[in-house]
């Protein structure tokens, strides 16, 4: 009976987080990002309440990782989202099964040409593993709806799946 009150209570207390789009230049592969997929974003950072960030980046050996997030601010567009706190545990513990898993590049790439979603086990892209993030916390849904998911798609959803959360409160 304690649990159930427990995940209740951690129903009811919400926390928010933000997903920080980039928009400024960057360096050659941002510009490739934008050109190929019609965007203005050409990266996606999970930012978390402590202002850590969680990200996979193309050319960073760590991997998927967590660090505090002090990039410029005028280079990103934010949106925020709040979660309860059994969702954002689900984040927490998705990104310490996922901490350290290389870029997808594979995925990423092969994605672009096909008709269908091709997922490398063990390997992500930016927009890919916070959209899988947010799916397995019940944030977003009809994530694999799409062949790619580039930082663009991501933020299309996520205002889709806000504007449905408003119109139902």
């Amino acid at each position: 009976m304690g649990f159930i009150l427990g995940l209740r209570d951690d129903a009811k207390v919400l926390v928010k987080c933000r997903l920080a789009f980039y928009k400024g230049k960057g360096d050659w592969h941002n510009k490739v990002v934008r050109y190929w997929n019609n965007s203005l974003y050409s990266h996606v950072e999970l930012i978390l309440p402590d202002n850590t960030a969680i990200s996979i980046t193309p050319f960073d050996t760590r991997g998927v990782r967590r660090e505090k997030f002090e990039d410029n601010l005028n280079e990103w567009d934010f949106l925020t989202i709040e979660i309860n706190q059994w969702q954002y545990k689900k984040l927490l513990t998705f990104y310490d099964e996922t901490k350290g898993e290389k870029y997808d590049w594979i995925g990423m790439l092969t994605s672009q040409f096909l008709p269908f979603h091709v997922k490398r086990i063990g390997r992500w892209y930016c927009s890919e593993w916070i959209a899988y993030g947010l799916r397995l916390a019940g944030v977003i849904h009809k994530v694999y709806a799409h062949a790619d998911l580039s930082p663009q798609k991501l933020y299309d959803l996520i205002v889709v799946e806000e504007r449905i959360k408003k119109r139902l409160k």
